[in-house]
């Protein structure tokens, strides 16, 4: 059965992102379990903040699961990417990331690559920013299979990556790596920019397929925009997905709307 879950951004610079909650992980824990969400899913500065969190005693209180952990920090406060030009900087970015994996681990969470996957440019051609990603996604791959847990990758539309921006090319990737600890996230807003149709996009994903980012068109919350979720839920039913389905959303009007949007659309898609 697919989960539901809200984001909670900690991350000052990320103040204008699409995450539903900002800086108070205590009240957002607290609203969303009274409106009936099964996790949270966390955008945290690094990792030791994920460990100063009161946030063992939050989910327990609460009875809500951790569904994530963001990486994208990395990226957002340090400039950091695992296809920098520098290779000092890449191995930062990996260290960054795998600091990440282990905080999410104690939790039984993934960690996210989305921003940090970074950029082919003239400095690093398309084919060897490829290269390069592969190998960190090997060697990081690993490293969430040694934590007991797995990684997630995330294609992203044109405007934020020039490397994987489909279902399709992010299957192809995986399938290029030894280590079947990597899956796919699939981000619904990302999808409606680059993917002919979302349902085939999904089932391009296939047995890859780890996470959703349940997000409307305009990356509002689900039912703000103009998404037919129909043909979404059919094909992750016929994938048997029974992961989490993660609002990662502008908060427009405000959290509290849209998570109540959020899980209101949830409960009519996945649970009528």
């Amino acid at each position: 059965m697919i989960k539901s879950a809200v984001t909670v951004s900690l991350v000052e610079q990320a103040r204008r992102g699409p995450f539903v909650f900002h800086d108070d992980l205590a009240a957002a824990a607290a609203h969303a379990a009274e409106m009936g969400f099964d996790a949270i899913e966390v955008f945290a500065p690094a990792a030791e903040c994920i460990r100063n969190l009161p946030l063992a005693e939050l989910l327990s209180q609460h009875g809500l699961q951790l569904a994530a952990v963001g990486t994208g920090a990395g990226m957002v406060i340090h400039g950091l990417s695992l296809c920098d030009a520098h290779a000092e900087k890449r191995a930062a970015a990996r260290e960054f990331i795998r600091g990440i994996i282990d905080a999410g681990a104690e939790f039984g969470a993934p960690a996210i690559i989305g921003s940090m996957q970074g950029r082919w440019s003239d400095d690093v051609p398309r084919e060897e920013a490829l290269k390069l990603l592969t190998e960190s996604l090997e060697i990081l791959g690993e490293h969430a299979s040694s934590c007991g847990t797995v990684l997630i990758y995330e294609p992203l539309n044109r405007y934020e990556t020039n490397l994987c921006t489909t279902m399709k090319q992010g299957a192809e990737l995986l399938d290029s790596l030894s280590t079947g600890a990597v899956r796919l996230l699939a981000d619904l807003f990302h999808m409606n920019i680059e993917e002919r149709s979302i349902a085939a996009g999904l089932r391009d994903a296939g047995r890859h397929l780890g996470h959703v980012h349940f997000v409307d068109s305009n990356r509002q919350a689900a039912g703000f925009g103009h998404m037919n979720y129909a043909p979404i839920a059919a094909a992750l039913q016929e994938l048997a997905y029974d992961g989490y389905a993660s609002a990662e959303a502008f908060p427009v009007p405000d959290s509290i709307t849209t998570a109540q949007q959020t899980i209101d659309s949830f409960r009519s898609v996945f649970r009528s």
